[in-house]
């Protein structure tokens, strides 16, 4: 395991317990005890951490369930605008697009261009009831269970669906950004949805709106490098900047 993969885990682990011990970071990644040591000196220097003794305890406060969808619907409405047309301006007719769920994917639904012509593969119904009445557009929708709000469908049928579609160009939702943990997010139960797409896509973008940068969710979904790209409302700086360079990864800004 790379030291990038390695510094991703551990990020994600203390993030996400708030304090793990060397024994454990040890065990679950099956390197020595040195190894460890010289990982958390180094998240250390770049603050992601705290080293305390006999492990590492989370500079940044628990990890919050995520805001009600009434609420991030109202925030930043207009960078998240911003962002749909940004990534809608990456569509071409003909293509297999697949628009994730929340609502910055909402927003790539409404600024598709007009007369477009292609197939949109979606596990959201608010994206699915969003294009509906597009007759140039072929929905498909994925089916599974819905999760009240987004309205975002999940569990193996859903993964199912994804697992035998192979599109052309991805965007998907985000619950955070980070330099160490890549993109995260806070549903368990979708995360399976986002890599089987991850797999399967020619080109993925990360909708990520400018507050969810540095930020870790409770869930991973991908490293950075996995990523063909971000779209974003603002160029992120210093740390974040410096990892998705670092990682070939294409910055779109609104």
């Amino acid at each position: 395991m790379l030291a990038v993969e390695r510094h991703a885990l551990i990020t994600e682990m203390v993030r996400s317990a708030q304090i793990v011990s060397t024994d454990t970071l040890m065990r679950e990644l099956a390197v020595s005890g040195e190894t460890i040591r010289r990982d958390l000196v180094a998240l250390e220097e770049r603050g992601v951490l705290t080293r305390v003794h006999g492990g590492a305890a989370s500079t940044e406060p628990p990890i919050s369930q995520e805001p009600p969808v009434e609420q991030r619907r109202r925030l930043g409405a207009g960078n998240k605008n911003k962002i749909g047309r940004a990534a809608a301006s990456l569509v071409r007719d003909g293509q297999i697009i697949m628009i994730d769920v929340g609502t910055t994917a909402v927003a790539v639904a409404r600024a598709l261009p007009a007369g477009l012509s292609a197939t949109v593969l979606t596990n959201s119904l608010v994206v699915a009831s969003e294009l509906a009445d597009r007759a140039e557009l072929d929905v498909l929708v994925s089916g599974g269970r819905v999760r009240s709000g987004d309205l975002a469908l999940s569990n193996a049928t859903a993964a199912g669906f994804f697992a035998e579609t192979y599109p052309d160009i991805a965007f998907l939702g985000s619950g955070g950004l980070h330099p160490e943990a890549g993109l995260t997010d806070y549903h368990l139960e979708e995360i399976a949805v986002r890599r089987t797409v991850l797999a399967n896509a020619h080109r993925s973008y990360a909708l990520v709106s400018s507050e969810k940068f540095g930020r870790i969710a409770g869930h991973h979904v991908c490293s950075l490098d996995q990523l063909t790209g971000v779209v974003v409302d603002t160029e992120p700086t210093g740390d974040l900047r410096n990892a998705l360079s670092e990682a070939a990864v294409d910055v779109v800004t609104a």
